[in-house]
């Protein structure tokens, strides 16, 4: 089998223009980054708004492991598939942070036959969006230095700076420095901080605005920092909104690409769902969901991350009512949950399975919460045996769950067709009744509370003296009625990456909270999760190269 980056480079791409054309959009409603990209224009956005919505559909995952889920993988080739059907269908993805191409992750273009193209440019600088996102967080922290060093006249206190900057890529030494080191005129000594940009609050606030009037409004109430006061000084407090903005102007709009079936893909905004809230932006969902009867997308890692995130934030936020959900697994991953070490994956461990099942049994528990339909799919690997694949669509139906197996890496949409077949059965046969978990008017520490028991399956949550603090603050301050946005390890149910299965007996322990007040939710940081990731000691970056012609090799 080829890899990943041989078949993306010998597909034989449509022009952006015909893909764009199958959905009724005319080249002068594209503003074209080449010949195989583009960004959809704000006029166009405006013009479609009268049509009515299509089907959301959710892809989410049970929680990562080494075995490989294929999250967008199954995306991409669920998107395929409708294609194959007939159906007019649009996938709405996330963008790639450089931060995991170079380290252990890898891309996010799907993989095998099921992947958006160009694979290289998406997985690199793409149109620029991220480095816009960098450009304004790092500007506003610059307005905020130099705020201060000119004479700080909003007063305020320089050991309550809580804006950090922001970096594309895992750099761990990065985030904790000391910043104004040498002579009077190169600003006041503080610490200091970076986060990955995919954490920076400006990719939220990008992700979660429906236009330029609400992203401006949602960058004034950034806080940046507290005064001698105690009380929060805001982006725009600083005048920073304005620059801000021009700087995203272009990084607003969604960007248009296609799978290697020339399915039409949708691919804006990428905040990681570990320690952001995970989604694609609003803007790109709600026009893909304009322009076509079935909308697929994603959310980041496990459904206890990506998937609550989307329910309790995204679609809170942004009045969305998703109509299905599927839930990817994989029999080498379930083995893994099992206690199976990932060199003997391959072959046939049915108490294994059945020890590690749990992991999935606890994701279709927490989605059938939500009120949305669930179809679980089983990404198809040549070592699964016939065997563990019973075991598991039993499993599932068992519960109530429809289930398909999914082929689309080797096959791509050929090898979607029965998953999409159950997606469309359960369109038809059965209603969401979507709603969130919780009530946002609740306290923090009571939402906080209902996600750690109720989608972590944890006896309680244990707090930080400084955590509980901040929290009692923030309520003082106004902000106790937002939304809670969860930051976790990705590997596990509870905080701890070593605890696989369905862990029980845990706390969840929380060690600072914060507010994102222009994205509009409250961050809650558990366990050891890093808001700036490290490289490990063979980072991918290695293995990546390009030859003298410009071809690029080792993305994967």
């Amino acid at each position: 089998m080829k890899t990943d980056i041989e078949i993306a480079q010998e597909a034989v791409m449509e022009p952006i223009v015909n893909v764009a054309a199958k959905l009724g959009i005319g080249e002068d409603d594209l503003e074209l980054y080449g010949k195989y990209k583009a960004k959809i224009s704000d006029g166009y956005i405006r013009s479609i708004q009268e049509n009515p919505d299509g089907k959301l559909i959710l892809v989410t995952a049970i929680n990562p492991t080494p075995a490989g889920e294929g999250k967008t993988t199954t995306s991409v080739g669920l998107g395929e598939a409708f294609g194959q059907l007939g159906k007019k269908a649009v996938i709405a993805l996330r963008e790639p942070s450089l931060g995991p191409c170079f380290g252990i992750k890898g891309g996010a273009a799907g993989g095998g036959y099921a992947q958006v193209v160009p694979m290289e440019d998406l997985n690199l600088h793409f149109t620029g969006d991220f480095h816009a996102i960098t450009s304004a967080n790092n500007l506003l922290a610059a307005l905020l230095d130099n705020h201060i060093q000119q004479g700080n006249e909003l007063g305020i206190d320089t050991r309550q700076v809580v804006w950090k900057r922001c970096l594309d890529m895992n750099d761990r030494v990065l985030r904790n420095i000391v910043v104004g080191l040498g002579s009077k005129t190169d600003g006041t000594v503080r610490e200091d901080h970076f986060v990955i940009t995919v954490a920076s609050e400006i990719m939220a606030v990008l992700c979660l605005a429906d236009d330029m009037e609400d992203l401006k409004d949602r960058l004034s109430k950034i806080v940046v920092a507290y005064n001698f006061e105690g009380k929060p000084v805001t982006a725009g407090d600083l005048q920073a909104v304005g620059a801000m903005a021009a700087l995203l102007k272009d990084a607003l709009k969604p960007n248009l690409i296609q799978t290697l079936e020339h399915t039409p893909a949708i691919v804006h905004g990428g905040p990681f769902a570990n320690i952001a809230h995970g989604c694609n932006s609003v803007r790109a969902t709600k026009t893909a969901l304009k322009m076509a009867d079935y909308v697929i997308t994603e959310a980041g890692f496990g459904a206890d991350l990506g998937a609550e995130k989307f329910f309790d934030i995204k679609c809170r936020k942004a009045g969305l009512r998703p109509d299905a959900v599927v839930l990817v697994a994989t029999v080498r991953a379930l083995k893994y949950n099992g206690g199976v070490p990932k060199a003997e994956l391959s072959k046939e461990n049915l108490d294994a399975l059945e020890k590690g099942i749990v992991n999935l049994e606890k994701h279709i528990e927490n989605l059938q919460k939500y009120g949305v339909p669930v179809v679980v799919t089983l990404n198809s690997f040549v070592t699964d045996t016939e065997a563990e694949t019973e075991f598991v669509r039993n499993f599932c139906e068992e519960r109530g769950c429809e289930f398909a197996l999914s082929e689309v890496w080797e096959k791509g949409g050929m090898g979607g067709i029965a998953l999409a077949e159950k997606v469309l059965k359960t369109l038809e046969e059965k209603k969401s009744n979507f709603h969130v978990l919780y009530d946002e008017k609740l306290p923090i520490r009571e939402k906080i509370s209902i996600v750690a028991k109720e989608i972590y399956g944890a006896d309680g949550v244990a707090y930080a003296p400084g955590a509980a603090k901040q929290i009692q603050k923030l309520e003082e301050l106004g902000f106790g009625e937002l939304p809670v946005c969860m930051a976790k390890t990705q590997y596990s149910l509870s905080d701890n990456a070593e605890l696989l299965g369905r862990p029980q007996g845990f706390e969840i322990s929380v060690r600072e909270v914060y507010v994102s007040a222009g994205a509009g939710f409250v961050v809650v940081l558990t366990g050891a999760v890093m808001t700036m990731p490290g490289l490990g000691k063979k980072p991918a970056a290695y293995g990546i190269d390009v030859d003298a012609s410009g071809k690029i090799t080792g993305l994967f």
